[in-house]
């Protein structure tokens, strides 16, 4: 989505906002090393496993779970579970001329052709970014399963589309925006934060 999917409205007329912090640094760590353990449990290990972050946030968070999952097993190598699936051209909102930048898309070993691929993002909302997702992976192979891990689920769904590891289930109202800060991607008030906010009107 990166936070794409979780500001995917339209914001409509510009008004002051108030903000709140939901998740510390100490939580996104926290919840991303549950979801590895989870990921692994459902796995029932780490054979044929692959993790895709979709840009922007998604991939910085896919190599955190992929570290934490590594550290669980001397032989695995982090970089070889991870990589980067771009989702750009197959937007639905692309026919309304919403500009996009494309980002390099990086499958880890030869095909992910009978691999469990875990999609990773931060924010789940209308659930279109993760149906653009699938059909991008279509296009590059036939995984055996495919299961999706996202930081924070803000309901919202206007596709049939569910997480199966969800850091945090963040009830909100339509009209608030939530923020992921990262320390790979951004930088608030010119120091690099990990934080999950929500923006509403004051």
């Amino acid at each position: 989505m990166s936070s794409a999917d979780s500001n995917e409205k339209p914001s409509g007329t510009s008004v002051s906002t108030t903000s709140r912090t939901v998740l510390t640094g100490s939580d996104i760590e926290r919840v991303l090393t549950r979801i590895a353990y989870e990921i692994i449990e459902a796995n029932k290990g780490t054979q044929d496993l692959i993790l895709l972050g979709i840009p922007t946030r998604g991939y910085p968070l896919a190599r955190r779970i992929a570290q934490r999952i590594a550290a669980t097993d001397p032989q695995l190598d982090a970089d070889a579970l991870v990589g980067q699936l771009d989702v750009t051209m197959y937007r639905d909102d692309l026919r309304h001329g919403t500009s996009r930048t494309p980002s390099p898309t990086r499958i880890p070993g030869a095909s992910i052709d009978g691999k469990v691929v875990v999609l990773v993002d931060d924010v789940l909302y209308s659930g279109r970014t993760i149906r653009a997702a699938l059909d991008a992976l279509a296009d590059l192979g036939r995984p055996r399963i495919v299961r999706l891990a996202v930081l924070v689920d803000r309901g919202h769904r206007e596709l049939p589309i569910r997480a199966d590891h969800v850091g945090k289930n963040l009830p909100t109202a339509t009209s608030e925006k939530v923020r992921v800060h990262l320390q790979e991607t951004d930088a608030v008030d010119g120091e690099r934060v990990n934080e999950v906010v929500i923006e509403g009107a004051a």
